[in-house]
């Protein structure tokens, strides 16, 4: 089985980490923490220098990556002297990095709060048919994590100040961008929760419970036909092109969650591709276009805004997964063990088949036997699946933070580095 914290790691799980564009770490030992809290890391500082990248590591004695560390070839030692910070919205565990005192959604107050009002105008104005303006701004509530919008705006505002310095507002076309993240993204909620046939979303019923499946189809068809408006209206054939493949992704991704792999490497594969479609490719793409919008010219800035956002996608999904297997009912706003229940094998699973190979064939018949969830609900936790699945998390995260540290100084930057902890960190 491929596993991070065993000598077992396949090449194959590597490989398809690199073409990810991934940096991880491979750990000699069998990888252990204390529910998921993690020592500091090495002080260091990232320094381009006629184009080459530098690193000055200082206070070794600090790190955690001692002697029983191997870096994979396609990965870098990571930085750190990077942030915990006291969020909004409280979502997080306590963390142990240095703190920049930078709180991404203060920092954007003004940019952020009246997105939700304006995507609510968008659609009010293409619809004057009460129900179905009522389904599509169901999720639109203010309620969620606002995520997306916020990362959005924060590259948009870190990549100016990059460029330019003395004008780091946002462009009217960025916020834009932003939007149509959120609304191609709580369309993408609304299918799957069609598709899953879910009960609960962010706390309350989800939208299938309180209207028809077909109406509540067609409102999410709907919110897309008003993204694709939004993005024709920028007049940019790179970012239309950028965005498009969103949805592609997100189609693909959900193709592939409804099947399963015979082997367990190729299940590892297929668990990172498709994690990718359904929630990374929507974060990288989003700060790809915002960056495009910046600097039109460069290549080099939005290929790293691209490379920062599916870091922080795919570590959110990873802490995600791994919150359905340890946070309650009540702060998830959904059922625990969802996912086993919709028959899904998620990196806390595929990495406990390590340990319990009787986990394979409830993989292949998705947990559809009587106590099957709950045999594996079990095993995982007698594993070390969790803990290793934090760390991957915690790769992906280090390296969206070396990424971050690339850009100029800012206090946009610096949030840009308090998210990838965000993220990390999160309980809910």
């Amino acid at each position: 089985m491929a596993c991070l914290g065993s000598t077992r790691l396949c090449v194959r799980v590597q490989e398809k980490l690199c073409q990810l564009g991934q940096s991880p770490q491979v750990r000699r030992k069998t990888f252990s923490c204390d529910r998921f809290k993690f020592g500091p890391l090495p002080s260091s500082r990232i320094i381009l220098h006629e184009g080459k990248i530098h690193q000055n590591v200082s206070n070794p004695s600090t790190s955690n990556t001692g002697p029983s560390v191997t870096w994979h070839p396609c990965s870098r030692p990571e930085i750190a002297a990077t942030a915990r910070t006291f969020s909004t919205l409280r979502t997080h565990q306590p963390g142990s990095l240095p703190d920049y005192k930078v709180d991404p959604y203060r920092l954007l107050e003004d940019d952020l709060k009246d997105v939700y009002v304006d995507i609510r105008k968008q659609l009010r104005l293409n619809t004057h048919q009460e129900e179905l303006y009522e389904i599509a701004t169901y999720y639109f509530d203010g309620q969620g994590k606002s995520l997306r919008p916020m990362v959005g705006i924060l590259m948009g505002r870190a990549m100016n100040y990059h460029m330019y310095k003395d004008r780091s507002a946002i462009l009217p076309s960025q916020r834009e961008v932003a939007m149509i993240a959120e609304m191609i993204h709580s369309a993408s909620l609304i299918h799957d929760d069609v598709i899953d046939q879910s009960d609960f979303r962010r706390g309350k019923p989800s939208a299938n419970v309180l209207w028809s499946h077909k109406k509540v189809t067609m409102a999410g068809d709907f919110i897309l036909a008003i993204a694709s408006m939004m993005i024709a209206k920028l007049k940019n054939d790179d970012v239309t092109l950028v965005l498009s493949q969103v949805v592609t992704d997100l189609v693909q991704g959900e193709f592939m969650q409804l099947g399963s792999k015979e082997t367990e490497n190729e299940r590892f594969a297929h668990y990172l591709t498709k994690t990718y479609r359904k929630t990374a490719s929507l974060i990288a793409n989003t700060l790809k276009a915002v960056a495009m919008l910046t600097c039109a010219d460069d290549d080099k800035l939005p290929e790293l805004a691209f490379q920062y956002g599916r870091n922080v996608g795919l570590a959110f999904q990873l802490v995600d997964d791994l919150l359905d297997f340890v946070s309650s009912s009540e702060a998830m706003g959904k059922p625990a063990a969802a996912d086993l229940k919709l028959g899904l094998a998620t990196a806390p699973v595929l990495f406990a088949c390590e340990k319990f190979p009787e986990l394979n064939p409830m993989i292949m018949r998705r947990f559809q036997e009587k106590g099957d969830v709950e045999k594996a609900f079990e095993l995982v936790h007698k594993s070390q699946g969790l803990e290793q699945t934090q760390f991957l998390a915690r790769q992906h995260c280090q390296e969206a933070m070396r990424i971050a540290n690339l850009l100029r100084q800012s206090p946009f930057q610096k949030a840009l580095i308090v998210v990838a902890d965000l993220v990390l960190n999160r309980i809910k």
